[in-house]
């Protein structure tokens, strides 16, 4: 008999909001509960592009046309997907840091004339939809433009992140179906405090039973 696939989970945010740090610790419990599990991250900055990418994001003089940055965005993922699809086939729960979502938002936030939701969506058809998609979100603005290192990378800009906010949004509205997205309210929480309250949300879907193991694609 086929091994019941892997859980795609899906840990999104705007920037310092904790998503590294949580998806670490969702991952350690999980491994706790004798499952196999599998964390990463977008993009990944060690293949060809993802190399690519890091100059981009740290190097305000290196510059790039805004569709030529968001395709590179996608290839990295796509980069990814075989590797992926086997880990979760082998039966491994997969917890990313960051996606698709994080791609279309910060894209369609910039406001280049053509690049709407579905024109950032577009490179991204046919790559595998989550299982469950958590998005944290802070509301402490001060705090989170307060934290060491912020503002070292491209994107830190407490007004843009605002515009991503929102992107964020009209891009779960458009593309979460019933029960694919829960939103995590960070706000003046302790790190141990949001992890128990993501753990009450995964762990159902752990004992979920699936008819099925195909996968959901965008």
């Amino acid at each position: 008999m086929r091994e019941m696939r892997g859980k795609l989970i899906l840990i999104e945010g705007l920037d310092r909001t904790g998503k590294t740090t949580q998806v670490d610790a969702l991952a350690e419990r999980l491994r706790g509960c004798g499952l196999k599990v599998v964390a990463a991250k977008f993009p990944n900055r060690e293949s060809e592009i993802g190399q690519l990418i890091n100059r981009y994001l740290t190097n305000r003089d290196f510059q790039l046309p805004d569709q030529a940055v968001h395709l590179l965005f996608s290839a990295n993922r796509w980069e990814y997907i075989e590797e992926l699809k086997q880990q979760l086939n082998d039966g491994y729960c997969v917890v990313l840091d960051r996606y698709v979502f994080s791609g279309v938002a910060y894209s369609a936030a910039k406001g280049t004339p053509g690049m709407d939701l579905q024109w950032c969506l577009q490179p991204d058809k046919g790559l595998l939809k989550p299982d469950l998609t958590l998005f944290l979100t802070n509301e402490d603005r001060e705090s989170i433009a307060n934290r060491a290192g912020f503002g070292e990378e491209r994107y830190e800009d407490s007004d843009f992140q605002l515009k991503v906010k929102q992107k964020f949004h009209e891009a779960f509205h458009a593309y979460c179906q019933e029960g694919e997205l829960r939103t995590v309210n960070v706000t003046g929480k302790g790190i141990e405090q949001v992890s128990a309250e993501i753990w009450d949300v995964i762990e159902p879907l752990l004992h979920e039973t699936r008819a099925t193991n195909e996968f959901k694609y965008f």
